[in-house]
């Protein structure tokens, strides 16, 4: 071992000596594998980021990874079975959502089904619904004429459900569950909506199915919930002045989940309570990481091999200047081993010299990528929320490494050969 150490040190020495009095061809190497080793940096780091974008979208979306979310069909005994047992709870929050429409009364709205506004009629013509489920398209008279009307989907929330998808704030503030509740219902508006009341100008009066009179809602904040749709979010509490529980309720549109922590014994008395009534809960945990991985690996698997396409460029390059600088060290080489110099001595020198070449110039590209992500950071964070609070990722660190010890050893090996091959009487010829 002592013998071995001994050589990798001498290996090491003259390696670093021949870095130093060959500074342009050292240059040139670092040049031609500079373009490399970046391309595998920064295809790592963007995977990295775009695996934290895409998670931070469907977290939006479906929630963080462990929760448990419980749909059901929307039926009143359903409604007034999730508000005797989820409100006051910490571990589960029960979604119901229902249409609404916010404007001049007696008036269709601007986008029916509450379609996003730049696309009116996604959702199709609007339906009517009676108590039994049977839905038909509304007829033109039903609709009523056209006015200043905007339909969101109206969710009613019994507590914070930030905690199981958290929203980006935009503007003004979230719902406040610690207060009393309001006789005008405080809404907190999705970045659709908000488009809409942007666009158009309508009163202050919502129209809820089931409720005893049009509401005043007063609108508090704007958050990003990743949805395409116009939506509303309130507190159930408040809807509930208005409308009883069992009349919460939309059998066309409507949505009822519970989002639950994993350990929760609301699920076991929920299911138990709804089977009771026939109705048959749906429950999935959340595990897009999980969801997502085949799709992540694959799409990090072709910018990889891509980015290694161009690393074998820059190999190509160094291993270009190791075989002219062998070739200008003949004499050199074939002196040392006629003095006794191993050859696995001399191919140590060469393969030093490219690893060190390797290395430094993964540790400038790791730099210049850092940097270049920090400014992207400070100049597009505000703009590109999942860009908030990125730091470079260390895997894309450790793959700079990798690819600057790969490219040095690939790079090195044929001319290490050609060095250690080189025989004794050449010194003689010289």
């Amino acid at each position: 071992m002592i013998r071995l150490s001994g050589r990798f040190r001498s290996a090491l020495i003259i390696g670093l000596q021949g870095i130093r009095s060959r500074k342009t061809r050292t240059l040139l190497s670092m040049i031609s594998l500079f373009l490399g080793v970046l391309a595998v940096v920064v295809v790592q780091a963007g995977a990295s980021i775009a695996e934290r974008a895409l998670l931070a979208d469907m977290e939006l979306q479906r929630g963080i990874d462990g929760t448990k979310v419980m749909s059901m069909a929307p039926q009143p005994r359903v409604s007034e079975i999730i508000m005797d047992t989820v409100p006051g709870r910490d571990d589960a929050v029960a979604m119901v959502g229902v249409s609404a429409i916010i404007g001049e009364p007696g008036v269709r709205p601007v986008n029916p089904n509450a379609s996003p506004f730049d696309e009116t009629g996604f959702y199709g013509m609007p339906m009517v619904c009676d108590a039994t489920g049977n839905c038909r398209e509304q007829t033109p008279a039903e609709a009523g004429p056209e006015g200043q009307a905007i339909e969101v989907r109206l969710t009613a929330l019994t507590g914070d459900i930030r905690q199981f998808k958290p929203f980006r704030p935009e503007s003004g503030h979230w719902l406040d569950f610690d207060s009393m509740p309001m006789m005008a219902p405080r809404l907190v508006l999705n970045k659709e909506a908000a488009k809409g009341f942007e666009r158009y100008r309508v009163p202050a009066e919502m129209r809820v199915p089931g409720a005893s009179a049009n509401l005043t809602p007063q609108l508090i904040g704007v958050v990003d919930d990743g949805d395409y749709s116009p939506r509303a979010y309130v507190r159930m509490d408040e809807m509930a002045n208005w409308i009883p529980a069992t009349k919460l309720v939309d059998p066309s549109m409507g949505e009822m989940n519970v989002l639950m922590t994993g350990n929760t014994p609301v699920e076991q008395v929920l299911t138990s309570k709804l089977k009771a009534i026939n109705a048959e809960p749906y429950v999935d945990l959340i595990n897009s990481r999980k969801d997502q991985e085949k799709e992540l690996a694959l799409m990090r698997l072709i910018f990889l091999s891509m980015a290694g396409l161009v690393l074998l460029i820059g190999v190509a390059g160094i291993l270009n200047v190791g075989l002219a600088t062998v070739g200008e060290r003949v004499e050199e080489f074939a002196l040392r081993r006629a003095v006794g110099t191993p050859r696995a001595l001399l191919a140590g020198i060469v393969l030093a010299e490219t690893l060190i070449t390797g290395l430094l110039t993964a540790a400038l590209a790791i730099g210049v990528s850092a940097v270049a992500l920090k400014g992207l950071v400070m100049l597009a964070g505000n703009s590109e929320p999942f860009l908030k609070g990125v730091v470079f990722p260390w895997d894309a660190g450790v793959a700079g490494v990798i690819a600057g010890l790969i490219a040095g050893v690939l790079g090195g090996f044929v001319p290490a050969i050609r060095a250690a091959g080189i025989p004794i009487a050449t010194v003689m010829r010289a």
